[in-house]
């Protein structure tokens, strides 16, 4: 059987609620062998460490993503009044949990009004407390090159650009410098043409699968909730990029992951 590993999934998320414990039951007979459950503040890094403890296949990312800075909903404000600081504070006890396998989501996202300076310092931060602690990072990069790559440089750590969006040349500094790039739904739709050409320039070592669920579900189920069953249809499309089968797709990023996560 494939054996596919989701890097970055948020199945705490309320689409999941109906189905939640019953989908994660089912992932291991449909070929998913990992998957890192991210949290995106202090307010559901709980309900993430729960599902790893929970399900020996899933595994925690715990950080404060840049949009709860601006999410009313999430304790970075509701709870936290936007300091950030007291916050991360707050989560620092739960990196030290055995499930835990990276700091993540975090990054900069300069899509929506929220604060740049704000989300820069945020970003440094949990750089440092990443390093620190010796875990990798998972990565939220949109429409924030510059400052991310400049920092990346700085502070050179392990981990995973979520949904690679740059270009190939960028990409090949960032594998060189041992960083990771995350592939997933996105990379099957029409006119993904820049995710084609950094697949086929990157060393198959440098990349890894991803759902992002529920969002970005793959052609031919763009527009459903995505789960990590659909990994198949990534494993798929770059099978036929590389000039291999999706078993060899699968057990390649796999193994990249377990590599990078120490599994």
């Amino acid at each position: 059987m494939i054996n596919l590993f989701d890097t970055h999934a948020h199945y705490t998320s309320a689409p999941f609620d109906p189905d939640r414990a019953a989908l994660l039951a089912a992932l291991p007979a449909a070929g998913v062998c990992g998957v890192v459950e991210c949290a995106t503040h202090f307010g559901n890094a709980g309900a993430a460490l729960a599902l790893a403890h929970a399900h020996p296949y899933v595994y925690a990312a715990l950080g404060i993503h840049p949009e709860s800075l601006g999410d009313p909903d999430a304790t970075t404000l509701s709870t936290y009044g936007g300091d950030w600081r007291a916050e991360l504070a707050a989560l620092r006890p739960l990196l030290e949990d055995e499930r835990v396998v990276a700091i993540g989501e975090i990054g900069l996202d300069h899509h929506w009004p929220i604060p740049a300076q704000a989300q820069y310092e945020l970003f440094e931060a949990q750089l440092q407390l990443a390093a620190a602690l010796g875990k990798p990072v998972l990565v939220h990069d949109r429409e924030a090159h510059a400052e991310i790559y400049e920092l990346l440089r700085r502070y050179k750590p392990r981990g995973i650009l979520h949904c690679y969006s740059g270009s190939a040349e960028d990409a090949a500094w960032l594998t060189g410098q041992g960083l990771l790039l995350g592939f997933g739904g996105a990379v099957t739709f029409k006119g993904a043409k820049r995710a084609s050409r950094v697949l086929a320039a990157i060393p198959h070592e440098a990349a890894v699968l991803e759902t992002d669920c529920p969002y970005m579900a793959p052609t031919p189920l763009r527009g459903t909730r995505n789960d990590s069953r659909n990994l198949t249809y990534v494993a798929e499309h770059i099978a036929a990029l590389w000039g291999v089968t999706p078993q060899q797709v699968a057990d390649c990023t796999t193994a990249n992951a377990r590599r990078l996560f120490g599994l």
